[in-house]
């Protein structure tokens, strides 16, 4: 975190899976960010020397925040419902296919 930075804020938000969130996070992170997981619950906190420079990071982080608990949110719906599924292949199904290589028979 920056030594000079005079702006702080922490943002504090509960997950189902805090722990992947919080590392879907970090690529985007920047020095004057500390994250770290309690719990169900990403605490972020942001240090920056201007207002607007803490706005835009809280910003940005409020994005990316949203976003990965979307995906994961998403993966976990699509991982249930394969769960749920009962269309599936048995040894004896065969896939369809065509073959447009052969020479028709003369």
């Amino acid at each position: 975190m920056v030594d000079d930075a005079k702006r702080t804020a922490t943002v504090r938000t509960t997950h189902a899976d805090a722990a992947t969130v919080a590392a879907a996070l970090g690529p985007d992170e920047t020095d004057s960010m500390r994250t770290r997981v309690d719990g169900d619950v990403v605490a972020c906190t942001v240090a920056r020397p201007t207002t607007g420079g803490l706005q835009s990071t809280l910003d940005d982080h409020l994005v990316n925040l949203r976003v990965a608990d979307r995906v994961i949110e998403r993966a976990r719906s699509h991982i249930a419902a394969d769960a749920d599924s009962t269309d599936t292949l048995d040894s004896a199904d065969e896939p369809q296919t065509t073959d447009t290589d052969t020479q028709p028979d003369t």
